[in-house]
């Protein structure tokens, strides 16, 4: 077990109506004036941003809304909404929506708190980040973990990169989760859910450190109980006790405690990334759809690993492991496939009416391989160092129909 800091200062409010103490928490923690931010108009038509504002009313807080988040979030988008606090002498920013509104809150909330440089800088790391504005969260989605995480990704559209920041800055003050302000979630955008929050676990678990047995007893238990109430959601959404589980495990799984002690991987995550910026696909999707390749490139790397993680997560009896890896491999996207979700490049929906990614060029996934590596410049993963080639070949088998 390597050395480890765990800091997860947000304050939780869990379960039926806890939305109704927005105002409450706001005025606790020094807001008076607030920018809400939110995505598109399911706030609005479902009615929880009306009773949230009626809570902010009755605390005597003033309140500016900033709506149309984008769902992979905008750079340019969360600078407008910068220039926005800034005019409204905003003093908290309160995400009302899933992972892309909380990470355009913190965006905004860096902004604002450093006016003398513009998002890309701080996103580049050209200024050293020692101050932010607090963030609340109400949370409608469990999946990406912001509520409760260091980090924050966004979209550049400038450079077509799509990046994330990691900062204790980024850790909200308090987030409100009410699992049944999820029941009304498009199904795609559940099963991306269940997808991210297996694979901010998945990305930690696949480490080279050994003896770190309480981080991963952890880990495993989060990810069979993802498993198991995965499929109870995906037959019915509003399940309480289903929806409850997944939104704690959300954020337990992006706060840190599944990595602790251990080397941060994320390789798949950078893989779709990629895909994300150039496509504009769903965030879960893209990890879905790279997953079983990336996994099928590096087992090798450390196949113990991966029999541990059939036999702990799948319960695989294989005996040899090389056997139980695959096994385990195949029964991850055997899951995938179950919730509907892509386990390969072609079936990538694309929003709107642009259909299918569909089977790329090997020019395309070139371009992909070399931008994820900065043009080779860099070597990716801690389980196996990866170039270029490394990646391009990872592409190549996820770009084969499944």
């Amino acid at each position: 077990m390597k050395n480890f800091r765990q800091y997860t200062p947000t304050e939780i409010l869990f379960g039926k109506d806890t939305e109704d103490l927005t105002g409450e928490e706001v005025r606790k923690w020094g807001g008076s004036r607030v920018l809400i931010v939110f995505g598109g108009g399911s706030v609005v038509r479902s009615g929880l941003l009306k009773r949230v504002e009626d809570t902010l009313v009755a605390e005597g807080i003033v309140y500016e809304e900033f709506g149309g988040v984008h769902p992979n979030p905008l750079m340019s988008f969360a600078q407008k909404g910068v220039e926005e606090a800034i005019s409204f002498d905003a003093d908290l920013i309160l995400a009302v929506g899933g992972g892309s509104a909380i990470d355009t809150a913190k965006a905004i909330a860096h902004g604002v708190a450093n006016p003398e440089a513009t998002l890309e800088e701080i996103w580049d790391g050209k200024i050293a980040l020692k101050k932010s504005l607090p963030v609340g969260v109400v949370l409608t989605l469990a999946a990406a973990g912001s509520e409760m995480s260091n980090s924050s990704v966004l979209t550049n559209e400038r450079t077509g990169k799509k990046k994330g920041l990691g900062t204790d800055l980024n850790r909200p003050r308090f987030a409100i989760m009410n699992p049944e302000l999820t029941y009304t979630i498009p199904k795609y955008q559940l099963t991306c859910g269940i997808v991210d929050i297996m694979m901010h676990t998945l990305d930690r678990y696949f480490t080279p450190v050994e003896g770190n047995q309480m981080t991963d007893r952890i880990a495993e238990n989060l990810l069979q109980n993802v498993i198991e109430n995965g499929r109870i959601a995906f037959k019915d959404q509003t399940d309480y006790d289903a929806m409850s589980e997944l939104m704690w495990c959300s954020s337990l799984s992006h706060n840190g405690i599944t990595g602790l002690g251990g080397t941060r991987e994320f390789a798949v995550h950078k893989l779709g990334h990629e895909l994300s910026a150039a496509y504009d696909v769903a965030h879960g999707a893209s990890l879905s759809a790279t997953w079983g390749a990336w996994a099928k490139y590096v087992m090798m790397a450390k196949p113990e690993r991966f029999a541990q993680y059939a036999r702990k997560v799948w319960n695989v009896e294989e005996t040899d492991d090389i056997d139980a890896a695959i096994a385990g491999i195949e029964k991850t996207v055997e899951y995938f496939a179950s919730l509907d979700m892509p386990v390969c490049l072609p079936d990538l929906e694309q929003p709107g009416d642009k259909g299918k990614v569909g089977v790329l060029s090997e020019e395309v996934l070139y371009e992909l391989a070399d931008r994820v590596t900065a043009g080779d410049t860099m070597k990716i993963s801690t389980l196996q160092p990866m170039n270029r080639e490394d990646i391009l070949n990872i592409y190549q088998l996820a770009n084969k129909e499944a």
